[in-house]
Formats: structure tokens, sequence, C-alpha cells
């Protein structure tokens, strides 16, 4: 009987009304927790599916704070008619774009409806929403952030709803555009949960990161997320001015937890290996090659570049320093950042015969081990203006040595006129 009546003609007359399509705009914008929405005409192009061009809707109250659709295709199952229930077992989306926010969850409530909504739909079910390239987005840090060009599907989740998202970038302020392969997300009355996110440098990349985690909505508001990566191209995180001097792939993982998803409230900790690690021309390098009057110093191979840190907001530690070329140099040790201001030694070890530039170096390097002499340099000041007490250490040596920083500074004159008339 229910299949019978769907076919008729005062059903299609029923579905292409003005009626009809004020009564779905209200249910899906209430289903999809939005104070209103606005489908284009709706046009019935076959006994079991319809058309609209668009559907739009703003300022949303939960998961969705923006909806914009377009192309939308959707089949009914006819059976649902009968109890006034509008039951769809797929919905396709051409291209589209969503808002996400994390909110807090509270009770909503439920609006009178007038006489003639026994007409109308009571309840609209979704069993597939698929968009064949949809923008996903969010605010982060005041900027528009998000899954852009991706592959969307959304499942019924009990009344909840699960979001799969597929191929497209990750856009995002701090972090490098990256390709997504795989976003698996949960939003529940209760929490926020991200099942695995699968991203990588580029479509072919072999480099990944992969993800999971939840954060709380409404009472509990806390957050937990958990990322391990490897074979990731470090120059992509790295300031605009290190990139040309930096580079290696990154290893490691990091867990972050908090009562809320505010920074202020937030702890974690994690570990990060760099394979191949290179540093090449960098200032202090250049540096150091001209007082050394060594130019291996001016590109670093590593063999070995890894680190441990937790933090604790304002504060951060990093620990477990290890940075070596082998046979030439290795730094050991620890550092602390609390509100900008630095602190921390490291043992600096350095193969003797790079050291002849400096007039008695034992009395630094004071102690052998590993085939390098070491010394402790201390630092101080702030991020911005990182101080160290191994310079003032090495200037008094040359006070000592009038004649050492003489010849220091005959060499450094002959470099400068090779530079200038290009003698050999």
């Amino acid at each position: 009987m229910g299949t019978i009546v769907f076919f008729s003609p005062l059903i299609t007359h029923y579905i292409e009304s003005s009626a009809f399509r004020v009564g779905m705009e209200k249910e899906t914008a209430k289903g999809l927790h939005f104070p209103a929405g606005h489908y284009s005409a709706i046009r019935r192009t076959s006994p079991l599916t319809a058309q609209a061009e668009s559907f739009d809707a703003s300022n949303g109250e939960r998961a969705l704070t923006f909806v914009d659709a377009r192309g939308i295709t959707a089949r009914f199952d006819p059976w649902g008619v009968l109890i006034r229930q509008w039951r769809f077992s797929e919905i396709h989306v051409g291209s589209g774009e969503v808002e996400i926010q994390i909110y807090q969850a509270n009770p909503e409530e439920t609006p009178s409806k007038p006489w003639f909504a026994l007409f109308l739909p009571n309840r609209v079910y979704l069993k597939r929403i698929e968009a064949d390239r949809a923008n996903v987005t969010w605010r982060f840090r005041g900027e528009r952030a998000g899954f852009f060009g991706t592959r969307l599907l959304i499942t019924p989740h009990g009344r909840d709803f699960d979001y799969v998202a597929t191929g497209g970038n990750l856009k995002m302020a701090l972090l490098p555009e990256l390709y997504l392969r795989r976003v698996d997300v949960l939003i529940t009355k209760a929490a926020l949960t991200l099942h695995n996110i699968d991203l990588a440098p580029g479509e072919r990349s072999e480099g990944n990161v992969h993800g999971e985690g939840t954060a709380g909505i409404g009472k509990n508001r806390s957050i937990e997320f958990n990322t391990n990566f490897d074979r990731m191209p470090i120059r992509g995180w790295l300031p605009d001015k290190w990139k040309k001097h930096l580079n290696g792939s990154a290893f490691g993982g990091v867990h972050w937890t908090g009562a809320t998803p505010k920074l202020e409230d937030s702890s974690g900790e994690g570990l990060l290996h760099v394979e191949d690690a290179r540093a090449d021309n960098l200032p202090f390098l250049e540096k150091l090659t001209e007082l050394a009057h060594e130019r291996s110093f001016e590109h670093l191979e590593l063999t070995d570049c890894s680190l441990n840190f937790t933090w604790r907001y304002p504060g951060i530690e990093i620990k477990d320093i290890a940075l070596e070329e082998k046979g030439k140099f290795r730094v050991e040790g620890a550092i602390s950042i609390d509100r900008r201001a630095l602190r921390g030694a490291i043992q600096l070890g350095v193969a003797r015969k790079y050291l002849d530039w400096l007039p008695g170096p034992e009395e630094i390097f004071s102690r052998q081990q590993g085939g390098y002499i070491w010394t402790t340099v201390h630092l101080s000041g702030t991020i911005d203006q990182p101080e160290q007490d191994l310079s003032p250490r090495i200037i008094e040596l040359f006070k000592e040595s009038p004649g050492a920083y003489l010849q220091l500074l005959l060499r450094q004159f002959e470099d400068w006129l090779k530079e200038t008339f290009g003698g050999d």
C-alpha cells in the first residue's frame, strides 16, 4: 500500500510543493542542529529519487556551524511515507562545504508545531550521504583551516553520525600542507572521537602521520590525542629562514592531553629522531668554519639527531638531546623553557684536531672521552636572545695569548684577500 501511494502523481505534486520543501528544511535543520536551513526547489526525477540544486544552513549550534551543499540527489525508501517518516537510502552531493566546531552540549527546546504538520515529514532518516568533493573546515588560531577537496561519506551511528573523508589536503596554521589519506570521525553528544587519521607529505609519499584521540563535549571538556610519524621531511615544518639550511626525515610520536582544548590546560610528551639529517651554511657554522679554518663545518651530516620532550603549560623540558657527526663533534644534555626563559646545560665534545685554532683548548675542553674532548656549556637568556658561557671563556683564552689572537686575525685577513682578489 505504501509503495502504491508513493507512485501516485499526487505524491509528485506534494514533494514538489513549497509546503513539503519548508517541512524538509525544518526537519533537516533540526536533525543537523541548525536554527534554519534552505533548499532550492525540489524536483522529483523518478518514482524513488528527487533532486535539489542546493541546501545551505548557518549558525549551527553543535558540531556543524555551516553547510553549503550543491547538486543534491536523494533516493527515497517509500515505506516510511505512511508513518510520516522520510527515509533516504542514499544522498549524493556533487560538491559542498561544511564548517565544524567543538561545542558544549546543552538541552534543546522542542518547538510546538502547527496543526498542518500532520501532513508534513515528522522525521528524516539518512542512511548514507556522499559528497564527491567537499571542504570540511574549522577555525584555528583565528584562521580558516580544514580538509579541502576531500571525498566525504556520512553514515548514521545510532542518533549520531560517522564522518569519513578520503583524499584532498589538510591546510592548517603551524603545519605544512599535508595529503589526507583517510580520517574517520564520530561526533556524539558526549565526545568528538577521532578513530584514525592518516596523513602524508604528498599523495605518493612514503612518509606518514597516524593519529587518534578524543575531545569531550559538554561537562567533560577534556582532550587526549596520540600521534606517530615516520619518514616525514622536516623542511616543511621549519620556519622559512631555516628551510634552506636544514634537511632530514623525522620519526617519533606525541601524546597530548588536557582538561580542556585550550593550550593553557595542556600537557604532554614526545620523542623525535631525525635520519639523514643535514645542516648546510648556517650562519654560526660559517663563523665556526672561519675560526677553525675547516670548511667541513659548513656542511654537517649528522649520524645521530634525537631528543625527548615533555611540556606542562607554560613550560617545556627538552632532554636526552643527542647531536653528532661521528668523528667531528657530539652534543648531549637538556634544556628547559618557561615562558620563553631559557635554562639548561649541554655537554659539547669536539675532536681535538678541530680545536687547533684555540690556544690551550684543554683549559676549556678539560675532559676526554669517546674520541672527543668535552666542556659543559650553560644556557640562559630567552629563546629570542639566548646566552651561553662558552664564548666568554674562549675570549679570555685569547686575551691570555695575544699571539694566538694575532694569528687568528691574520688568517681571517688572508681568507678575505683570497675572496676579494681570487688568490690561491
